[in-house]
């Protein structure tokens, strides 16, 4: 299904949501009641055609986001600030200077605070430390080659390091409520805390991911940066930073507008890295991302412009649903009875797998013993028609004695004498069959 086209960030006991022009910070206050505000954004790219050519509308649409990431998170921790005291020189100078722009003015300069600090842990700092084994190491290839590898594993460290902070783990949290609660959407599900709760923390459009991506791509630019000169090298790094951005949200924009075999491979380190920048939310972190959404999105009529595509992928994801299940779905309602994400599809596969390869285990166990239990019951009625076979046989030897004595007068008598002179011996019929 076609991409929502909405975007957000995780901020202080809260989330902030973009569509368009508009983006709303929603906020858990300490009282628990969730204020929401909507703020106008023009985005620079629609202000010069410049703007908009590929790789450069990266770079533009990455300092866009800065300005506004760092807006809301000052509006956020408003909320969480202690009492404030008697102001500072620092900020009556401020005030004085800049007026009414003083939080724009601030803005810039934590955003530029920021940049300074990002650019010299992850470019400066690798490149010198690779440099250090310059004497040991003389092929250039190799040394930007162990550059890109040191400058990965201090990203990977630093983010490891700050999810265990406490205050980070809850912004992680609320960052994996903006993400189920993308993914409820742009799965056709209607947006509700249960429907959010069983949805991925995961998405190809994460921040996450397209940080992840200027690392891997700046590896693959820096290998062929040959310059005798080391000055030389470091500034052709810092020049093409923004280079790297632009490529970054180029591929980023594709792996969020596209679905396929590539584009997902493409995207597995940037949701492998998730794990650590996103954690399960608890339900009033999802209703905060739920009413950050509402407010700039209307979500349900996205999921009635897109019913028949809905219909369409429940189809092809739910192989093993009967098809008048699927032809029954009337409404937006029905469709998320059966539609779920991704990983719920193939964990609903593996299990119909188990049962199903439990079920002919327990059927071939079931004719094993029966077969068992046969063979006693053949060989027992074997035996009774052996017994019966011998008796009627017996029954046949003694008749014609029978018969005999029966028209010969002169034995019966004989017989009979037999029997008062000696008592012991019988040659009766039950007798005979007694001493065989």
């Amino acid at each position: 299904m076609k991409s929502s086209g909405i975007g957000g960030q995780a901020v202080i006991e809260g989330i902030m949501m973009k569509n368009k022009d508009r983006y709303s910070i929603a906020v858990r206050k300490p009282d628990k009641d969730i204020e929401v505000i909507v703020r106008d954004y023009k985005a620079s790219t629609k202000k010069n055609a410049f703007f908009r050519l590929p790789v450069v509308r990266g770079v533009v649409n990455f300092i866009d986001s800065l300005v506004v990431g760092i807006s809301t998170l000052t509006y956020s921790s408003s909320f969480y600030e202690e009492e404030e005291g008697e102001p500072t020189k620092l900020d009556k100078m401020a005030n004085k200077l800049f007026k009414d722009k003083v939080e724009s003015v601030m803005t810039a300069v934590t955003i530029v605070i920021s940049l300074v600090i990002a650019v010299a842990l992850f470019m400066v700092l690798p490149f010198f430390a690779s440099r250090l084994l310059s004497r040991v190491i003389s092929s250039t290839l190799w040394l930007n080659v162990i550059e890109g590898v040191i400058r990965m594993a201090i990203f990977l460290i630093y983010v490891a390091l700050i999810s265990q902070m406490e205050d980070i783990k809850r912004v992680f949290m609320y960052h994996g409520a903006e993400h189920k609660s993308i993914n409820c959407i742009e799965n056709g599900m209607e947006l509700n805390v249960e429907n959010v709760r069983k949805s991925s923390r995961f998405h190809k459009r994460c921040g996450t991911s397209f940080l992840l991506f200027i690392m891997l791509i700046s590896i693959i630019l820096f290998i062929f940066i040959r310059f005798d000169n080391r000055l030389l090298q470091l500034v052709a790094r810092l020049l093409l930073v923004p280079v790297i951005a632009g490529i970054s949200y180029e591929f980023l924009r594709l792996a969020g507008n596209h679905d396929n075999a590539f584009i997902n491979a493409l995207s597995k380190p940037g949701l492998w890295l998730q794990r650590l920048t996103t954690k399960e939310p608890d339900d009033d972190m999802i209703e905060v991302a739920i009413a950050a959404v509402e407010k700039v999105f209307d979500w349900k009529e996205y999921l009635s412009d897109n019913e028949e595509e809905i219909k369409q992928e429940a189809s092809d994801a739910f192989e093993f649903i009967d098809m008048e299940q699927i032809e029954s779905i009337n409404s937006i309602e029905d469709i998320g009875d059966l539609f779920e994400n991704e990983e719920d599809v193939e964990k609903e596969l593996a299990a119909g797998k188990e049962i199903s390869e439990e079920s002919e285990k327990s059927e071939a166990l079931s004719e094993e013993k029966e077969k068992e239990e046969t063979i006693p019951k053949e060989n027992e009625k074997e035996a009774i028609t052996e017994e019966i076979s011998e008796r009627e046989a017996e029954k046949e030897e003694s008749l014609p004695q029978e018969n005999a004595m029966e028209e010969a007068p002169e034995i019966k008598e004989f017989v009979r004498k037999d029997k008062v002179s000696h008592p012991k011996k019988s040659y009766t019929k039950k007798t005979r069959k007694g001493n065989r």
